[in-house]
Protein backbone atom coordinates (compact mmCIF):
# COMPACT_ATOMS: atom_id res chain seq x y z
CA UNK A 1 0.00 0.00 0.00
CA UNK A 2 1.79 3.64 -0.98
CA UNK A 3 2.16 5.74 1.75
CA UNK A 4 0.53 8.96 0.10
CA UNK A 5 1.02 10.45 3.84
CA UNK A 6 4.26 10.68 3.91
CA UNK A 7 5.23 10.80 0.46
CA UNK A 8 2.63 13.27 -1.56
CA UNK A 9 0.35 15.02 0.92
CA UNK A 10 2.30 15.45 3.81
CA UNK A 11 4.40 17.74 2.10
CA UNK A 12 1.72 20.26 0.67
CA UNK A 13 2.33 23.81 2.10
CA UNK A 14 -1.91 24.26 3.22
CA UNK A 15 -0.92 26.88 5.36
CA UNK A 16 0.59 29.23 2.57
CA UNK A 17 -2.63 29.75 0.89
CA UNK A 18 -2.66 33.67 0.89
CA UNK A 19 -6.24 33.17 0.65
CA UNK A 20 -8.78 32.91 3.64
CA UNK A 21 -12.70 31.95 3.83
CA UNK A 22 -15.06 34.38 3.32
CA UNK A 23 -16.97 34.39 6.65
CA UNK A 24 -14.75 36.55 8.37
CA UNK A 25 -11.73 39.26 7.65
CA UNK A 26 -8.17 39.37 8.36
CA UNK A 27 -5.69 42.01 9.15
CA UNK A 28 -2.05 41.60 9.24
CA UNK A 29 -0.74 44.67 12.23
CA UNK A 30 2.61 45.76 12.36
CA UNK A 31 3.82 45.16 16.16
CA UNK A 32 5.84 48.15 16.17
CA UNK A 33 3.20 50.87 14.97
CA UNK A 34 0.03 48.93 14.82
CA UNK A 35 -0.66 49.63 11.21
CA UNK A 36 -1.94 47.50 8.71
CA UNK A 37 0.54 45.80 6.72
CA UNK A 38 -1.72 43.38 4.81
CA UNK A 39 -5.84 42.80 5.00
CA UNK A 40 -7.95 40.48 3.28
CA UNK A 41 -9.99 41.95 -0.41
CA UNK A 42 -13.78 41.70 1.48
CA UNK A 43 -12.56 44.25 4.57
CA UNK A 44 -15.05 46.67 3.14
CA UNK A 45 -17.59 45.02 4.20
CA UNK A 46 -16.41 45.30 8.37
CA UNK A 47 -14.57 48.72 7.56
CA UNK A 48 -15.80 50.75 4.89
CA UNK A 49 -12.96 51.33 2.55
CA UNK A 50 -11.53 49.52 0.11
CA UNK A 51 -8.59 47.39 0.84
CA UNK A 52 -6.00 49.16 -1.01
CA UNK A 53 -6.47 52.31 1.05
CA UNK A 54 -6.32 50.20 4.60
CA UNK A 55 -3.07 49.52 3.86
CA UNK A 56 -0.30 51.62 5.72
CA UNK A 57 -2.83 52.77 8.12
CA UNK A 58 -3.12 52.56 11.92
CA UNK A 59 -6.03 50.31 13.18
CA UNK A 60 -6.82 53.16 15.39
CA UNK A 61 -8.49 54.62 11.67
CA UNK A 62 -10.66 52.39 12.22
CA UNK A 63 -11.30 50.94 15.83
CA UNK A 64 -11.59 53.61 18.25
CA UNK A 65 -8.60 54.79 20.26
CA UNK A 66 -9.19 53.50 23.55
CA UNK A 67 -10.13 50.19 22.12
CA UNK A 68 -6.68 49.73 20.53
CA UNK A 69 -5.19 51.11 23.86
CA UNK A 70 -6.99 48.15 25.52
CA UNK A 71 -5.53 45.87 22.75
CA UNK A 72 -1.74 46.97 23.15
CA UNK A 73 -2.44 46.29 27.14
CA UNK A 74 -3.48 42.53 26.52
CA UNK A 75 -0.71 42.05 23.51
CA UNK A 76 2.05 43.09 25.85
CA UNK A 77 2.38 40.22 27.88
CA UNK A 78 3.52 37.43 25.80
CA UNK A 79 0.91 34.72 25.14
CA UNK A 80 0.72 31.63 22.24
CA UNK A 81 -2.70 30.22 22.37
CA UNK A 82 -5.17 33.05 20.15
CA UNK A 83 -6.56 35.67 22.06
CA UNK A 84 -10.47 36.56 21.93
CA UNK A 85 -11.74 40.19 21.64
CA UNK A 86 -14.73 42.16 20.25
CA UNK A 87 -14.70 45.54 18.37
CA UNK A 88 -17.54 47.81 17.65
CA UNK A 89 -16.67 48.84 14.24
CA UNK A 90 -19.68 51.17 12.89
CA UNK A 91 -21.98 50.69 15.49
CA UNK A 92 -21.69 46.45 14.73
CA UNK A 93 -20.48 44.27 17.53
CA UNK A 94 -17.57 41.96 16.09
CA UNK A 95 -15.98 39.34 17.14
CA UNK A 96 -12.20 38.83 16.85
CA UNK A 97 -9.45 35.91 17.45
CA UNK A 98 -5.80 37.56 17.93
CA UNK A 99 -2.79 35.79 17.12
CA UNK A 100 0.85 36.73 17.75
CA UNK A 101 3.74 36.19 15.13
CA UNK A 102 7.18 37.27 15.03
CA UNK A 103 7.45 40.43 14.36
CA UNK A 104 3.40 41.26 13.20
CA UNK A 105 0.02 40.04 14.40
CA UNK A 106 -3.02 38.51 12.56
CA UNK A 107 -6.41 39.60 13.53
CA UNK A 108 -9.27 37.35 12.60
CA UNK A 109 -12.86 39.28 12.27
CA UNK A 110 -16.21 37.84 12.05
CA UNK A 111 -18.68 39.32 9.94
CA UNK A 112 -22.27 38.72 11.49
CA UNK A 113 -24.52 37.12 9.24
CA UNK A 114 -27.67 34.65 9.43
CA UNK A 115 -26.11 32.27 11.89
CA UNK A 116 -27.46 28.92 12.88
CA UNK A 117 -27.30 29.68 16.74
CA UNK A 118 -28.63 32.95 16.60
CA UNK A 119 -31.80 31.88 18.46
CA UNK A 120 -29.45 30.60 21.01
CA UNK A 121 -29.12 33.10 24.03
CA UNK A 122 -26.17 32.89 26.28
CA UNK A 123 -28.12 31.41 28.87
CA UNK A 124 -29.18 28.42 26.73
CA UNK A 125 -25.53 27.96 25.34
CA UNK A 126 -24.39 27.96 29.19
CA UNK A 127 -27.22 25.18 30.00
CA UNK A 128 -26.40 23.10 27.08
CA UNK A 129 -22.21 23.55 27.83
CA UNK A 130 -22.96 22.56 31.65
CA UNK A 131 -25.13 19.80 31.18
CA UNK A 132 -22.99 18.31 28.09
CA UNK A 133 -19.63 18.64 30.51
CA UNK A 134 -21.29 17.22 33.32
CA UNK A 135 -22.68 14.16 30.88
CA UNK A 136 -19.01 13.38 29.65
CA UNK A 137 -17.63 13.41 33.51
CA UNK A 138 -20.56 10.71 34.30
CA UNK A 139 -19.01 8.80 31.64
CA UNK A 140 -17.53 5.30 32.95
CA UNK A 141 -15.99 3.65 29.72
CA UNK A 142 -14.50 4.46 26.60
CA UNK A 143 -17.62 3.17 24.76
CA UNK A 144 -19.25 5.36 26.89
CA UNK A 145 -17.85 8.07 26.58
CA UNK A 146 -17.84 8.22 23.00
CA UNK A 147 -21.68 7.70 22.67
CA UNK A 148 -22.19 10.46 25.12
CA UNK A 149 -19.77 12.78 22.67
CA UNK A 150 -21.31 12.03 19.36
CA UNK A 151 -24.94 12.66 21.25
CA UNK A 152 -24.04 15.97 22.83
CA UNK A 153 -21.78 17.70 20.29
CA UNK A 154 -24.30 17.24 17.72
CA UNK A 155 -27.24 18.89 20.41
CA UNK A 156 -24.82 21.57 20.92
CA UNK A 157 -23.63 22.34 17.25
CA UNK A 158 -26.78 21.39 15.45
CA UNK A 159 -24.83 19.55 12.27
CA UNK A 160 -26.56 16.34 10.52
CA UNK A 161 -23.59 13.87 11.44
CA UNK A 162 -21.16 13.77 14.29
CA UNK A 163 -18.23 11.34 14.45
CA UNK A 164 -15.64 10.09 16.35
CA UNK A 165 -12.33 9.15 14.45
CA UNK A 166 -9.93 7.11 16.24
CA UNK A 167 -6.27 7.22 14.68
CA UNK A 168 -4.26 4.35 14.84
CA UNK A 169 -0.21 4.27 14.54
CA UNK A 170 -0.25 4.44 11.11
CA UNK A 171 -2.92 7.35 11.21
CA UNK A 172 -5.30 5.66 9.64
CA UNK A 173 -8.56 7.23 11.35
CA UNK A 174 -11.59 4.65 12.18
CA UNK A 175 -15.23 5.80 13.39
CA UNK A 176 -15.56 4.57 16.75
CA UNK A 177 -19.07 6.49 17.41
CA UNK A 178 -21.44 8.34 14.87
CA UNK A 179 -25.00 9.92 15.53
CA UNK A 180 -26.09 11.08 11.97
CA UNK A 181 -29.37 12.31 10.12
CA UNK A 182 -31.70 9.88 8.32
CA UNK A 183 -30.55 9.07 4.92
CA UNK A 184 -27.21 9.84 5.08
CA UNK A 185 -24.07 7.47 5.00
CA UNK A 186 -23.46 5.20 7.77
CA UNK A 187 -19.48 5.04 8.37
CA UNK A 188 -19.51 3.50 11.99
CA UNK A 189 -16.64 0.75 11.91
CA UNK A 190 -14.82 2.25 8.68
CA UNK A 191 -11.11 2.86 8.78
CA UNK A 192 -9.84 5.87 6.15
CA UNK A 193 -6.58 6.29 5.25
CA UNK A 194 -4.04 8.52 6.66
CA UNK A 195 -3.72 10.44 3.29
CA UNK A 196 -7.20 11.76 4.12
CA UNK A 197 -5.91 13.83 6.73
CA UNK A 198 -2.57 13.88 5.74
CA UNK A 199 0.49 14.87 8.30
CA UNK A 200 1.19 18.57 8.30
CA UNK A 201 -3.15 18.78 8.88
CA UNK A 202 -2.81 16.99 11.94
CA UNK A 203 -0.17 19.08 13.22
CA UNK A 204 -2.42 22.11 12.63
CA UNK A 205 -4.73 20.80 15.25
CA UNK A 206 -1.45 20.83 18.05
CA UNK A 207 -1.93 24.15 17.94
CA UNK A 208 -6.34 24.58 16.56
CA UNK A 209 -8.43 22.84 18.32
CA UNK A 210 -10.81 22.81 15.32
CA UNK A 211 -11.32 23.18 11.52
CA UNK A 212 -14.29 24.90 10.58
CA UNK A 213 -15.73 25.07 6.89
CA UNK A 214 -18.79 26.65 7.08
CA UNK A 215 -19.65 26.36 3.11
CA UNK A 216 -17.94 24.15 0.91
CA UNK A 217 -18.51 25.91 -2.49
CA UNK A 218 -17.49 29.28 -0.72
CA UNK A 219 -15.22 31.38 -2.91
CA UNK A 220 -12.13 32.22 -1.35
CA UNK A 221 -10.66 35.74 -1.06
CA UNK A 222 -7.27 37.18 -1.63
CA UNK A 223 -4.99 39.27 0.67
CA UNK A 224 -3.62 42.17 -0.49
CA UNK A 225 -0.87 42.53 -0.94
CA UNK A 226 0.06 39.24 -1.62
CA UNK A 227 3.60 39.53 -0.35
CA UNK A 228 4.00 40.41 3.25
CA UNK A 229 6.21 43.65 3.44
CA UNK A 230 8.00 42.44 6.88
CA UNK A 231 8.64 39.08 5.94
CA UNK A 232 9.22 39.10 2.16
CA UNK A 233 7.04 35.82 1.14
CA UNK A 234 3.63 34.28 1.85
CA UNK A 235 1.67 35.00 5.15
CA UNK A 236 1.74 32.25 7.42
CA UNK A 237 -1.61 31.12 7.87
CA UNK A 238 -0.64 28.20 9.85
CA UNK A 239 -2.98 28.63 13.14
CA UNK A 240 -5.45 30.92 10.99
CA UNK A 241 -9.24 29.68 11.44
CA UNK A 242 -10.11 31.68 8.08
CA UNK A 243 -7.70 29.69 6.35
CA UNK A 244 -8.90 28.92 2.80
CA UNK A 245 -9.62 24.96 2.25
CA UNK A 246 -7.43 23.36 -0.49
CA UNK A 247 -8.90 22.43 -3.47
CA UNK A 248 -8.33 18.98 -3.00
CA UNK A 249 -10.23 18.79 -0.01
CA UNK A 250 -13.05 20.78 -1.40
CA UNK A 251 -13.08 17.70 -4.29
CA UNK A 252 -13.35 15.70 -0.78
CA UNK A 253 -15.93 16.90 0.65
CA UNK A 254 -18.81 17.19 -2.30
CA UNK A 255 -17.70 13.48 -2.98
CA UNK A 256 -19.05 12.75 0.74
CA UNK A 257 -21.98 15.18 -0.42
CA UNK A 258 -20.76 17.46 2.70
CA UNK A 259 -21.38 21.12 2.68
CA UNK A 260 -20.27 22.39 5.85
CA UNK A 261 -17.88 20.77 8.50
CA UNK A 262 -15.99 21.06 11.40
CA UNK A 263 -13.36 18.69 12.61
CA UNK A 264 -12.54 19.22 16.74
CA UNK A 265 -9.45 17.78 17.99
CA UNK A 266 -9.09 15.30 20.69
CA UNK A 267 -6.27 14.92 22.63
CA UNK A 268 -3.87 12.67 25.22
CA UNK A 269 -0.94 13.47 26.50
CA UNK A 270 -0.64 16.26 24.50
CA UNK A 271 -0.57 14.00 21.29
CA UNK A 272 -3.39 13.82 18.81
CA UNK A 273 -5.94 11.21 19.57
CA UNK A 274 -8.35 11.32 17.36
CA UNK A 275 -10.75 13.72 15.98
CA UNK A 276 -14.98 14.83 16.04
CA UNK A 277 -15.90 15.02 12.54
CA UNK A 278 -19.09 17.46 12.05
CA UNK A 279 -20.92 17.30 8.39
CA UNK A 280 -23.77 19.01 7.42
CA UNK A 281 -25.56 18.80 3.91
CA UNK A 282 -25.83 22.28 3.59
CA UNK A 283 -23.84 25.59 4.59
CA UNK A 284 -23.81 26.19 8.45
CA UNK A 285 -22.55 29.18 9.88
CA UNK A 286 -21.46 29.09 13.78
CA UNK A 287 -20.73 32.32 15.54
CA UNK A 288 -16.98 32.45 16.72
CA UNK A 289 -18.38 32.17 20.04
CA UNK A 290 -20.38 28.64 19.21
CA UNK A 291 -16.96 27.73 17.90
CA UNK A 292 -15.16 28.79 21.64
CA UNK A 293 -17.89 26.60 22.89
CA UNK A 294 -16.81 23.58 21.08
CA UNK A 295 -13.42 23.98 21.53
CA UNK A 296 -14.08 24.08 25.47
CA UNK A 297 -15.99 20.90 24.89
CA UNK A 298 -12.58 19.31 22.89
CA UNK A 299 -10.40 20.20 26.60
CA UNK A 300 -13.12 18.28 28.54
CA UNK A 301 -13.53 15.25 26.39
CA UNK A 302 -9.45 15.24 25.62
CA UNK A 303 -9.48 15.66 29.77
CA UNK A 304 -11.72 12.60 30.57
CA UNK A 305 -10.23 10.32 27.66
CA UNK A 306 -7.28 10.72 29.61
CA UNK A 307 -8.41 9.77 32.69
CA UNK A 308 -10.25 6.53 31.61
CA UNK A 309 -7.20 5.47 29.52
CA UNK A 310 -4.96 6.55 32.62
CA UNK A 311 -7.25 4.43 34.67
CA UNK A 312 -7.64 1.40 32.75
CA UNK A 313 -3.60 1.57 32.11
CA UNK A 314 -2.86 1.56 35.96
CA UNK A 315 -5.41 -1.18 36.58
CA UNK A 316 -3.80 -3.06 33.85
CA UNK A 317 -0.10 -2.03 35.36
CA UNK A 318 -1.05 -3.19 38.75
CA UNK A 319 -1.96 -6.80 37.50
CA UNK A 320 0.94 -7.10 35.89
CA UNK A 321 2.99 -6.19 38.45
CA UNK A 322 1.40 -8.67 40.95
CA UNK A 323 1.67 -11.43 37.94
CA UNK A 324 5.42 -10.50 37.95
CA UNK A 325 5.69 -10.57 41.98
CA UNK A 326 4.45 -14.41 41.87
CA UNK A 327 7.12 -15.00 39.34
CA UNK A 328 9.92 -13.53 40.99
CA UNK A 329 9.17 -15.25 43.77
CA UNK A 330 9.27 -18.75 42.00
CA UNK A 331 12.23 -18.24 40.52
CA UNK A 332 14.56 -17.30 43.65
CA UNK A 333 12.57 -20.60 45.23
CA UNK A 334 13.74 -22.80 42.37
CA UNK A 335 17.30 -21.03 41.64
CA UNK A 336 16.82 -21.57 38.14
CA UNK A 337 14.95 -18.83 35.98
CA UNK A 338 14.83 -21.24 32.89
CA UNK A 339 13.45 -23.80 34.68
CA UNK A 340 10.62 -21.79 36.41
CA UNK A 341 9.98 -19.77 32.92
CA UNK A 342 10.00 -22.93 30.50
CA UNK A 343 8.49 -25.28 33.06
CA UNK A 344 5.37 -23.72 34.30
CA UNK A 345 4.54 -21.00 31.56
CA UNK A 346 4.05 -18.53 34.21
CA UNK A 347 6.20 -15.96 31.82
CA UNK A 348 4.00 -16.86 29.07
CA UNK A 349 0.76 -15.94 30.90
CA UNK A 350 2.44 -12.67 32.02
CA UNK A 351 2.75 -11.19 28.85
CA UNK A 352 -0.11 -13.24 26.82
CA UNK A 353 2.26 -14.81 25.06
CA UNK A 354 1.39 -18.07 22.96
CA UNK A 355 4.87 -19.50 23.25
CA UNK A 356 8.29 -18.67 24.35
CA UNK A 357 12.15 -19.74 23.75
CA UNK A 358 15.36 -19.83 25.98
CA UNK A 359 18.31 -19.43 24.12
CA UNK A 360 21.80 -19.59 26.02
CA UNK A 361 24.99 -20.87 25.11
CA UNK A 362 23.56 -21.94 22.14
CA UNK A 363 20.70 -23.83 23.54
CA UNK A 364 17.56 -23.65 22.95
CA UNK A 365 14.36 -24.66 25.63
CA UNK A 366 10.90 -24.01 24.43
CA UNK A 367 7.35 -23.66 25.86
CA UNK A 368 4.24 -23.53 23.52
CA UNK A 369 3.98 -22.24 20.22
CA UNK A 370 7.47 -21.37 18.78
CA UNK A 371 9.38 -21.80 15.24
CA UNK A 372 11.25 -24.51 14.80
CA UNK A 373 14.44 -25.51 16.41
CA UNK A 374 16.68 -24.36 13.33
CA UNK A 375 14.81 -21.13 12.88
CA UNK A 376 14.84 -20.42 16.23
CA UNK A 377 18.52 -20.71 15.70
CA UNK A 378 18.48 -18.58 12.21
CA UNK A 379 16.32 -16.02 14.57
CA UNK A 380 18.99 -15.68 17.03
CA UNK A 381 21.67 -15.26 14.55
CA UNK A 382 19.39 -12.13 12.82
CA UNK A 383 18.64 -10.56 15.97
CA UNK A 384 22.67 -10.49 17.38
CA UNK A 385 23.52 -8.93 14.16
CA UNK A 386 20.01 -5.74 14.62
CA UNK A 387 22.41 -3.78 17.25
CA UNK A 388 19.19 -4.50 19.87
CA UNK A 389 19.46 -2.26 23.28
CA UNK A 390 17.72 -4.77 25.78
CA UNK A 391 14.26 -5.10 24.15
CA UNK A 392 13.22 -5.63 20.56
CA UNK A 393 9.48 -5.86 19.58
CA UNK A 394 7.02 -6.24 17.07
CA UNK A 395 3.83 -7.64 15.81
CA UNK A 396 5.04 -8.92 12.30
CA UNK A 397 8.05 -10.63 12.72
CA UNK A 398 7.69 -11.77 9.10
CA UNK A 399 7.30 -8.15 7.61
CA UNK A 400 11.07 -7.28 8.88
CA UNK A 401 12.87 -10.52 8.36
CA UNK A 402 11.63 -12.66 5.41
CA UNK A 403 13.08 -15.78 6.71
CA UNK A 404 10.11 -15.82 9.39
CA UNK A 405 7.30 -16.30 6.76
CA UNK A 406 6.84 -20.27 7.03
CA UNK A 407 6.25 -19.56 11.03
CA UNK A 408 4.13 -16.34 10.08
CA UNK A 409 0.41 -17.50 11.74
CA UNK A 410 1.72 -19.45 14.54
CA UNK A 411 4.77 -16.79 15.67
CA UNK A 412 3.41 -13.26 14.19
CA UNK A 413 4.60 -11.12 17.02
CA UNK A 414 7.86 -11.11 18.91
CA UNK A 415 8.89 -9.79 21.87
CA UNK A 416 13.15 -10.60 23.05
CA UNK A 417 14.62 -9.70 26.12
CA UNK A 418 18.51 -9.55 25.29
CA UNK A 419 19.43 -10.87 28.87
CA UNK A 420 23.13 -10.95 27.87
CA UNK A 421 23.93 -9.28 25.21
CA UNK A 422 27.87 -10.65 25.17
CA UNK A 423 26.96 -14.37 24.83
CA UNK A 424 23.84 -14.01 22.88
CA UNK A 425 21.16 -14.88 25.31
CA UNK A 426 17.66 -14.24 24.41
CA UNK A 427 14.58 -14.73 25.83
CA UNK A 428 12.04 -14.63 22.95
CA UNK A 429 7.88 -14.43 23.32
CA UNK A 430 5.94 -14.95 20.08
CA UNK A 431 2.02 -14.48 19.83
CA UNK A 432 0.22 -15.87 17.01
CA UNK A 433 -1.66 -13.71 14.37
CA UNK A 434 -4.36 -12.37 15.12
CA UNK A 435 -6.68 -12.26 11.47
CA UNK A 436 -8.27 -9.12 11.38
CA UNK A 437 -10.89 -7.08 8.30
CA UNK A 438 -10.19 -3.65 7.97
CA UNK A 439 -13.31 -2.22 5.97
CA UNK A 440 -11.93 0.83 4.34
CA UNK A 441 -13.96 3.89 2.89
CA UNK A 442 -13.27 3.09 -0.25
CA UNK A 443 -10.32 1.31 -1.38
CA UNK A 444 -7.01 2.85 0.12
CA UNK A 445 -4.77 1.94 -2.80
CA UNK A 446 -7.00 4.10 -4.93
CA UNK A 447 -7.04 7.26 -2.72
CA UNK A 448 -5.56 9.52 -4.98
CA UNK A 449 -5.90 9.70 -8.62
CA UNK A 450 -3.47 11.56 -10.58
CA UNK A 451 -3.63 13.82 -13.91
CA UNK A 452 -1.89 12.91 -16.89
CA UNK A 453 0.70 15.31 -16.10
CA UNK A 454 1.83 13.22 -12.96
CA UNK A 455 1.26 16.11 -10.80
CA UNK A 456 -2.25 16.87 -10.48
CA UNK A 457 -4.29 15.08 -8.51
CA UNK A 458 -7.86 14.24 -6.84
CA UNK A 459 -9.54 12.30 -3.67
CA UNK A 460 -11.26 9.03 -4.65
CA UNK A 461 -14.68 9.74 -5.01
CA UNK A 462 -15.77 6.55 -4.06
CA UNK A 463 -16.49 5.38 -0.17
CA UNK A 464 -18.25 2.12 -1.01
CA UNK A 465 -16.97 -0.44 1.72
CA UNK A 466 -13.74 -2.04 0.37
CA UNK A 467 -12.39 -4.91 2.70
CA UNK A 468 -8.93 -6.04 3.26
CA UNK A 469 -8.19 -9.44 5.43
CA UNK A 470 -4.53 -8.58 7.54
CA UNK A 471 -2.78 -11.81 8.24
CA UNK A 472 0.88 -12.62 9.26
CA UNK A 473 0.36 -9.78 12.82
CA UNK A 474 -0.41 -10.16 16.17
CA UNK A 475 -1.88 -8.39 18.87
CA UNK A 476 0.46 -4.95 19.97
CA UNK A 477 2.93 -5.13 22.76
CA UNK A 478 1.39 -2.90 25.25
CA UNK A 479 3.00 -0.20 26.89
CA UNK A 480 3.11 -1.00 30.04
CA UNK A 481 4.29 -5.23 29.10
CA UNK A 482 7.56 -3.27 27.03
CA UNK A 483 8.12 -1.34 30.87
CA UNK A 484 8.17 -4.54 32.70
CA UNK A 485 9.83 -6.55 30.05
CA UNK A 486 13.08 -4.47 30.59
CA UNK A 487 12.51 -4.51 34.26
CA UNK A 488 12.41 -8.57 34.21
CA UNK A 489 15.17 -8.18 31.62
CA UNK A 490 17.47 -6.53 33.85
CA UNK A 491 16.29 -8.88 36.65
CA UNK A 492 17.32 -12.03 34.54
CA UNK A 493 20.98 -10.14 33.74
CA UNK A 494 21.66 -9.83 37.18
CA UNK A 495 19.88 -13.22 38.72
CA UNK A 496 22.51 -14.65 35.82
CA UNK A 497 25.78 -12.80 36.32
CA UNK A 498 25.10 -13.24 40.23
CA UNK A 499 24.98 -16.70 40.02
CA UNK A 500 27.84 -17.16 37.61
CA UNK A 501 29.97 -15.38 40.17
Amino acid sequence: MKNYDSELCGSLPIHLTNHIQPYGVLLVIDRKDFKVIQASENSNLVFGDPVQQMIDQPLSAYVPKNTVEKIQQKLATSFTNPLPDQWTIRGVEHFVLWHAKEGYLLAEIEIPGVRADDHSSFANVYHELKYAMNRIESAETLTGLWQIVVAEIKKVSGFDKIMVYQFDEEWNGTVVAEVLEPGMEVYLGITFPASDIPRQARELYKKNAYRYIPDRDAQPVRLYPVINSLTGAFIDLFDCNLRSVAGVHVEYLRNMDVAASMSIRIMKDNELWGLMACHHRTPRQLSFQMCSVLEMLSAAISAKLSLLVNKNSYQFDQNLKEKYTTLVKEIYASGNPDDTMVGTGRIAELFEADGLAIIRNGLTRTWGKTPPEESLHELALWLSVQDIKGLYHTTSISSVNDAAEPYKNACSGLLCLVIDPRRHDFLLLFRSEVIETLQWGGNPDERIQFESDGKSYHPRNSFKIWRQTVTGRSARWRKEELILAEVLRNFLYEFSTTRIK
